[in-house]
């Protein structure tokens, strides 16, 4: 039985209040977007399409390029794999593998003291080995991971058909063009099995049922329709799942046809505003966590033991200059070298 009473263990404050300003934003933001599609969707049709700038029979080429560049490709979050040096850099950033770079420049700078005298320590060599391997592991299974996911990426290619003005006589055509080349005031059509790739006001509809799962949670498909909400406001509700003419961003058609003017893309439709608050860091995993625990206590042990032996050897033998180098001889031995391998090496 689970004792209710047994105290939880919280967050950092730093930590939980960046973390709960980040969701008070993001629910302001979702709630935003919320309300300009109800006031979209009250909207007649024909004056939606004079304040988006476009015609019944769409847009032509040259203005959907010039919305493009201007708005940005219609994609949730426009990320991309970081640069090799930052990934490279990142794979340093380890608690054990930054102690043995320290300890390892400490006691390269205190031979070349002594370089005249004595012969070259072999433990520099293994030192700088142990990190070097363990970068260098952690660095290509980063940067092989990045590289795939990206190259699956470039091989899934989702389209959708948009109706566009072509030729002298702008004469309206159906084309397919990638979901990312989607703007403000296309022209969509949508058919059985199609994604809705944007914020959608319904134009014509026949028979439609699109599937919502993603935003409502809802396993049965919603019947659409391109009728307009009264303009007494009974029937105008502030959530646009539920409004009747909008196809939004992250459904699917599950049968019918109809035909949407675009009115929002890629973070500002309602799931890119919602989705904003679910990206995030890589949420820790138990192993993750039991590393961290080992390492920063072995870490702790060491940084407690090593200035006490440094101040009894000083003390009592009275040569600091070499109670300095035993105290570091203790911090080698104190730390596990193959830890951060071992760890990546599991990681892979």
């Amino acid at each position: 039985m689970t004792n209710l009473l047994t105290p939880q263990k919280l967050a950092p404050p730093g930590r939980r209040l960046r973390r709960e300003r980040q969701t008070a934003e993001a629910a302001a933001r979702t709630r935003q977007v919320a309300d300009q599609l109800a006031e979209t969707s009250g909207r007649p049709a024909a004056q939606l399409l004079q304040e988006l700038q476009t015609t019944p029979a769409g847009l032509s080429y040259g203005l959907a390029q010039h919305r493009l560049e201007r708005d940005g490709a219609n994609v949730l979050t426009p990320t991309s794999a970081p640069r090799w040096y930052a990934q490279l850099a990142k794979a340093f950033w380890n608690p054990f593998i930054l102690v043995l770079a320290v300890l390892v420049t400490v006691m390269y700078a205190q031979w070349l003291q002594v370089a005249d005298e004595e012969p070259f320590d072999p433990k520099i060599v293994i030192l700088g080995a142990m990190v070097l391997i363990s970068v260098g592991l952690r660095f290509w299974q980063e940067y092989r991971s990045n590289a795939s996911a990206a190259a699956l990426q470039a091989l899934v290619t989702t389209t959708t058909a948009v109706q566009r003005l072509a030729g002298n006589g702008r004469m309206p055509t159906t084309v397919e063009i990638p979901m990312d080349g989607v703007v403000r005031g296309d022209l969509v059509k949508l058919a059985a099995g199609d994604l809705v790739p944007a914020d959608l006001r319904l134009l014509t509809a026949k028979d439609l049922m699109i599937s919502q799962a993603a935003l409502s949670g809802e396993s049965l498909p919603a019947a659409k329709a391109d009728t307009r909400f009264p303009d007494d406001g009974q029937r105008l509700t502030r959530d646009p799942v539920e409004a009747d003419n909008l196809a939004l961003a992250g459904t699917s058609v599950t049968s019918g046809t109809a035909t949407g003017v675009v009115v929002a893309t890629g973070s500002d439709t309602y799931f890119g505003s919602m989705a904003g608050a679910l990206t995030g860091e890589r949420p820790e995993t138990g192993f993750d966590t039991g590393v961290k625990k080992v390492s920063m206590l072995l870490i702790r042990f060491m940084l407690v033991m090593v200035p006490v032996v440094f101040l009894i050897n000083g003390i009592t033998k009275g040569d600091w200059a070499e109670a300095f180098t035993f105290a570091v001889a203790v911090a080698v031995g104190l730390t596990p070298e193959m830890l951060p391998m071992v760890v990546t090496t599991n990681q892979i």
